[in-house]
């Protein structure tokens, strides 16, 4: 596999902590391409991060570590600065992703990172690993386009694999293990995208979520222009919800606003 040009992986340690009903950034440690910029507090109460990168997106060899913890009583937004692009790998190599999520009891974290783009010959492996503590909240928002469709590179990518694990006091309560492989699955087809272009994912942790709440959701997929999917209770008692549509902020809207319909 080709290496990357630092030759060794890019990271980012963020640690949240909680003072007097204030959260702050209580570590961090960052290496090239990533930046954090200053945290943000709207009037929402959580400290809004969001992370910089230096560079033009995810290139061959690249490989990436990045390490999240949400103290007690702490609440943290984590954002990306734009639409995570995953480039040509003509080498045949590809560009990994491990992070890490760990937070404790009555922390709050809602992560949600941009729509990812990943371009003609890439190859992607994306890790998730989320550790909950009793009373924890976690939000998890996603977004994946079928790639750049107006250049007419819709599903020409090699692969994509993100592997997702959520566990509660140590017993795991969700996994979601997708690879797109445009060679092996019709892709635009039935079962998967639907002839759609943009796939959503909204996954909502420790979040209070009544029938009534639920009823509401699927009634706001029903009702949205150019969207289909649906909303079920997992068997932990959490929600996970799946869109399609045509277009990526049209889904970042309808998760914005089912997130903001419920009490987090």
């Amino acid at each position: 596999m080709r290496g990357n040009a630092f030759g060794k992986p890019s990271t980012l340690r963020l640690a949240a902590a909680c003072r007097e009903r204030w959260t702050h950034i209580a570590d961090l440690d960052f290496t090239a391409p990533f930046k954090v910029m200053q945290p943000f507090y709207p009037p929402s109460g959580a400290m809004e991060v969001m992370l910089l990168t230096a560079s033009a997106g995810l290139m061959e060899g690249d490989r990436q570590e990045i390490e999240l913890a949400v103290g007690p009583e702490a609440a943290m937004v984590f954002k990306s600065q734009a639409y995570e692009k995953i480039h040509r790998m003509p080498g045949g190599g590809q560009a990994t992703r491990r992070t890490h999520i760990t937070l404790e009891s009555h922390g709050f974290l809602d992560y949600s990172p941009q729509p990812v783009i990943p371009f003609a010959q890439s190859a992607f492996e994306n890790t998730l690993t989320v550790d909950l503590a009793p009373a924890s909240r976690f939000i998890l928002r996603e977004v994946i386009a079928c790639g750049r469709a107006a250049r007419g590179e819709a599903f020409d990518y090699r692969y994509f694999h993100s592997h997702t694990q959520v566990r509660r006091e140590g017993h795991l309560i969700y996994r979601d293990n997708i690879r797109f492989d445009p060679e092996a699955f019709d892709l635009a087809g039935i079962g998967l995208y639907e002839g759609y272009t943009h796939m959503g994912a909204l996954t909502l942790f420790g979040i209070p979520v009544d029938k009534a709440a639920l009823s509401a959701f699927r009634n706001q997929i029903e009702a949205a222009d150019e969207i289909i999917g649906g909303a079920t209770r997992l068997a932990s008692g959490d929600v996970a919800i799946r869109l399609l549509g045509r277009r990526a902020q049209g889904l970042e809207v309808v998760m914005g606003e089912m997130v903001g319909a419920v009490d987090v």
